[in-house]
């Protein structure tokens, strides 16, 4: 589904991503772990065609990605929920849930996908009129990942959702992305430092360490991994 090669992405001359190569299947739960500053973010702005490589490739069910517009990656059915939500936040709920369905031109395709976010996120459906920078952070969070979802997306990215989320709603947004994946099919790409989180929930995930991966494995033999366990589980 979404195969990427031989990545190497730089900021002014400095690389970031040093030969990164990952393939992500249909119907998976593919999570990438590591550090802050590891390169995790880079990869997805990569995918999304927010940056262009220096070399290497994307690609998604076959087309080439990397050497399309950020509008048109969307159009092929992949939704990125960035690091740090970056919602319209004198919008309302309501508002920026529909900016997030500007590609469904069917007016009961919107309203389909609205009514399934309002099933996953009730709470959005009650503060839908409210401005989105007065939500909390879990309630922002929820209205990012629903904004995503209303692309009806092949393929759903999520850059730390966790980030900034008081620990009693961390499980929520984590079950709700076990849930898009069962019950709604949506394959996910999910970067995440909460790395037994993220770990427990994926099929298959990559470590990424100084631009480069260095390890990868099912979620269930990386979280029994001794180098995993000193490094990033304080075990």
């Amino acid at each position: 589904m979404l195969e990427v090669t031989n990545l190497r992405v730089g900021y002014d001359g400095v690389l970031a991503l040093r030969g990164v190569s990952f393939s992500v299947q249909p119907g998976e739960i593919v999570s990438i772990v590591g550090s802050n500053g590891a390169g995790k973010t880079t990869i997805l702005k990569t995918v999304s065609a927010l940056l262009k490589p220096v070399s290497g490739s994307v690609s998604f069910e076959g087309h080439r990605l990397d050497t399309l517009s950020p509008h048109d990656v969307v159009r092929h059915g992949i939704a990125h929920v960035p690091e740090g939500r970056r919602l319209f936040a004198r919008q309302t709920v309501f508002e920026n849930l529909v900016l997030g369905a500007y590609t469904r031109k069917s007016t009961s395709d919107r309203q389909d996908a609205l009514d399934r976010v309002f099933d996953i996120f009730p709470v959005l459906k009650e503060r839908r009129n409210q401005k989105a920078g007065t939500l909390s952070g879990g309630e922002q969070q929820m209205l990012a990942i629903g904004r995503g979802l209303m692309l009806k997306p092949k393929l759903l990215m999520l850059d730390e959702p966790s980030l900034g989320i008081a620990p009693k709603l961390v499980d929520r947004i984590f079950e709700t992305i076990q849930e898009l994946n069962r019950k709604d099919g949506i394959t996910i790409l999910l970067v995440e430092q909460n790395v037994r989180e993220a770990l427990e929930l994926a099929n298959r995930a990559y470590v990424i360490q100084t631009g480069s991966i260095v390890m990868e494995g099912t979620g269930e033999q990386l979280l029994r991994s001794d180098t995993i366990q000193k490094a990033y589980l304080g075990m």
